[in-house]
């Protein structure tokens, strides 16, 4: 698929960019060039071949999960205006 100057105007209207007639022969050769690596790519076989979130295939080194902090939750609470059944009750903003 190629881009003609016709077409390519058009892009630059739908996206406000103001063209002269020469940036739009360059922007012409610039959008099929990319267009013809889009193509070039979408040949490529890839049938058999894994999708992979990431080009290395490494996974990540994670610490051990323990609990560091005690809980204070009871200490807290008591200082709080309202709790019941181990949560906070503020007033009603929206109904």
């Amino acid at each position: 698929m190629s881009l003609n100057s016709e077409q390519v105007g058009r892009i630059a209207r739908l996206a406000r960019i103001e063209l002269s007639v020469s940036e739009v022969s360059q922007t012409e050769a610039r959008l099929n060039a990319i267009l013809g690596l889009i193509e070039q790519l979408q040949a490529v076989d890839t049938a058999g071949i894994a999708p992979m979130a990431h080009a290395l295939d490494g996974c990540q080194r994670l610490r051990e999960d323990v609990v560091t902090e005690t809980d204070c939750r009871a200490a807290f609470q008591t200082i709080a205006p309202e709790t019941e059944a181990g949560l906070y009750l503020v007033p009603k903003v929206i109904e």
